[in-house]
């Protein structure tokens, strides 16, 4: 029979393996301040880009301001490769995080200056910025836990939490500070010129790069085991021996090269949510719901809101099926065609505003079908490269993977340049996206009895 002080013991020790270090708290902050910078600067970019210049905005041409989207957009995701080299290599995590952050911060203050000197100047700090935090932030994060923890996968899923949070926040406070008239009125009140909310929004996703950077100062104390010093996998790789691959790590070397075509096919059509998914809802959508307006940009928070929502569910519904779910290739092809499906919508839609905006239901659907697409292909995706991958290029094969997030990044600020306000070309412009996507997902349905014999006994 146990004994009061066994009880306790035991009931502490339980306690210690649900509890996170808190640690992941402070990067919980910094990654959700992070996010709400990025997003909400981008989700005023293209609208300020092809604004006039008598509104305030740059006066760009459509084709113009969606190709420096995508260029943008897929070096921030370039970027991260050097960022990660950096920290490997020299200043250790915690201090390549830190310096990001300011970087970040001054790319958005940058951009709060009505120049067109220091907006290009900003989005080149951003994307130097994003490159030196992002990929260390997530590696102190698995720092923090010990080999075989079983609260690791938890706590990535409390930080990605944080991501989202910051998605979601991001177009409600930077897109209504740029586009509300009430603000436009105060800055009227105040002496300002009205058409400099747009810097209004910029200086905001700087003010909060900043918040986040105070809070991981501030609390760097329970970091202080972690960030310091290059990381384990570097220092192993160094000393490893170059062992040639073997015939089944070729084999799956080629079926990540398969699934990286396909994310970038998926991401091309994905993105067009900060760029013309964007424009078609500050053109041609009525922004009101019950009678109630709200600014365009607010439509970017319903993907990250619905992963939220709809994260849980699928993950209890991958637990399940247990070894009954469907393969990574069939995951991928979902995820393809979901995001054909959703243009598909898109295109209908666009065929009815020939008689004036149409209802915003039409985004809301889009962007429920891409929320699912997004779950069935992304997630699954990280997972999948870090188990095909050979143990001593986890690394390299992760870079390489986050490749296809910049390639799909400009291809998509690529093709939203056809961009038009005419139903026609509209429907020609997400119905060819539509196609594309059905299309690949169908062929790599098609396929995957081949692609599954690639990656040699890994499912």
């Amino acid at each position: 029979m146990q004994t009061k002080s066994e009880n306790l013991a035991m009931a502490e020790s339980a306690e210690m393996r649900i509890r996170h270090p808190r640690g992941l708290y402070v990067l919980f902050g910094t990654e959700m301040w992070e996010r709400l910078s990025y997003y909400g600067m981008r989700s005023i970019l293209v609208l300020y880009m092809v604004a006039p210049l008598a509104a305030g905005g740059l006066g760009f041409a459509t084709t113009k301001a969606t190709r420096i989207y995508g260029l943008y957009t897929g070096t921030v995701w370039l970027a991260p490769l050097i960022g990660g080299w950096i920290a490997d290599r020299f200043l250790g995590a915690k201090r390549t995080v830190l310096l990001g952050g300011i970087i970040i911060a001054s790319g958005h203050y940058c951009l709060a200056v009505p120049m067109f000197a220091t907006f290009y100047a900003g989005l080149v700090l951003i994307v130097l910025g994003t490159g030196l935090l992002k990929p260390n932030i997530s590696a102190m994060v698995g720092s923090l836990y010990t080999a075989g923890d079983t609260r690791r996968d938890a706590g990535f899923s409390i930080f990605y939490m944080g991501i989202n949070l910051g998605g979601i926040l991001a177009p409600l406070i930077c897109g209504t500070l740029a586009q509300a008239p009430i603000v436009k009125q105060w800055l009227l009140q105040m002496g300002l010129p009205p058409e400099t909310a747009w810097h209004v929004g910029f200086g905001a996703a700087g003010i909060g790069m900043t918040f986040g950077l105070l809070q991981f100062v501030i609390q760097r104390r329970h970091l202080a085991h972690v960030g310091n010093t290059v990381t384990q996998r570097a220092n192993t790789e160094a000393i490893r021996p170059a062992a040639p691959l073997t015939r089944d790590e070729w084999k799956r070397i080629w079926a990540i090269a398969v699934f990286f075509a396909a994310a970038a096919i998926f991401w091309t059509i994905f993105e067009q949510a900060g760029s013309s998914m964007t424009l078609f809802a500050d053109q041609l959508t009525r922004n009101a719901l019950f009678g109630w307006a709200f600014p365009s940009s607010w439509f970017q928070s319903v993907n990250p809101l619905m992963i939220i929502v709809l994260a849980p569910c699928f993950a209890a519904l991958w637990s399940r099926w247990g070894a009954g779910q469907p393969s990574s290739p069939a995951k991928f092809a979902c995820g393809l065609i979901l995001a054909g499906l959703a243009f598909g919508v898109l295109a209908c839609g666009a065929s009815l505003t020939g008689a004036g905006p149409v209802s915003p239901l039409w985004l809301i659907a889009t962007y429920f079908l891409h929320t699912v697409g997004e779950l069935c292909l992304s997630p699954v995706g990280l997972s999948t490269v870090t188990k095909l991958a050979p143990a001593r290029m986890v690394g390299l094969m992760m870079g390489i993977w986050f490749l296809a997030s910049c390639v799909g990044n400009y291809a998509g600020g690529w093709m939203a340049g056809f961009f038009r306000p005419d139903a026609a070309a509209l429907v020609h412009l997400f119905g060819g996206l539509s196609l594309m996507a059905i299309v690949a997902g169908g062929v790599l349905a098609l396929l995957a009895r081949q692609v599954r014999s690639l990656m040699a006994g890994v499912r």
